[in-house]
């Protein structure tokens, strides 16, 4: 039988896609004008904005990725993200499993203890002075260190892991597994969604963050690439990529530059969500049950 639908559902339905349809291009436009501006010759008059390039260029990506600040800063926001992030899924594992277990001695304060670092923090001022005594000053630890483990991750990953059945250790230990060799052989690969939801967490984190990097790196060549982005879109010209490129000028202006480092600096992270994305509702909503 076909299913009746009263003229007010129809009226409702149309209106939440319309809504839906409208904030989708509201979100995706910048991007794409960004996009589009990118491959934009430096000749163009940048008069209105335009939905597609009126002249094709690479020349802006030529220029942008072949200047040394970009290239070092990419490679120190790999290198930042990879070795931060796998420094804080370790700690937030190592420290959400014992939490997870009723068995564990002053579990309640314990679990208090790291939530209210959610709520007090040091600021700026201390942690500043925390870096520096440490001599963790213009070195990748200053940036990996300090946000080596957060609370909130603590917690979403205690409350997965307070749902896994206890029968799956029970029957473990019956095998002579140990307390490490129970988290390395089950509880690890039964935990993959809140494990990866959290990696995606942090590593965007990592990958976003400029503001440690300014205050902690003096060396241009250890700051990560969001900083000297920063640089280029705040007080960058033409000149400060190349001074001597008057021939260049004719192609490329301060405008397109500006796009093609952001566009260079976002894609990257853009790329590992389509990899994580089956794994991150699951793991929130998973994590997310018990208190």
């Amino acid at each position: 039988m076909k299913k009746y639908r009263s003229k007010s559902n129809i009226i409702a339905d149309t209106t939440i896609v319309i809504l839906l349809v409208i904030i989708c291009l509201a979100t995706l436009y910048p991007f794409w004008y960004l996009l589009t501006l990118s491959f934009t010759s430096g000749d163009v008059p940048l008069t209105r904005m335009y939905i597609i390039p009126p002249r094709l260029t690479v020349e802006n990506y030529i220029k942008v990725l072949s200047d040394s600040a970009i290239l070092s800063g990419f490679i120190n926001t790999v290198a930042r993200t990879a070795l931060g992030t796998l420094i804080a899924v370790i700690c937030t594992i190592l420290t959400a499993y014992p939490l997870s277990k009723k068995y564990l001695v002053h579990k309640k304060f314990f679990t208090s203890f790291v939530v209210i670092t959610m709520f007090v923090s040091g600021g700026t001022i201390p942690s500043y002075l925390l870096v520096k005594t440490l001599g963790l000053m213009d070195s990748i630890w200053a940036l990996v260190l300090p946000s080596a483990i957060s609370a909130y991750n603590v917690i979403i990953a205690r409350n997965f892991f307070m749902n896994i059945p206890d029968s799956l250790e029970e029957s473990a230990r019956i095998d002579g597994a140990n307390d490490l060799i129970i988290l390395w052989k089950i509880i690890i690969p039964v935990s993959m969604p809140i494990i990866a939801t959290i990696t995606l967490w942090v590593a965007v984190g990592h990958w976003n963050a400029w503001f440690d990097s300014l205050i902690y790196t003096q060396t241009a060549k250890k700051q990560v690439l969001q900083v000297v982005m920063r640089r280029i879109i705040l007080e960058g010209t033409q000149d400060m990529m190349n001074p001597n490129a008057e021939e260049e000028a004719m192609h490329v202006n301060t405008e397109t530059i500006k796009a093609t480092t952001v566009i260079v600096t976002t894609v990257p992270i853009l790329v590992v969500y389509p990899f994580i994305q089956k794994y991150f509702v699951k793991g929130v909503m998973i994590g997310s049950v018990k208190g």
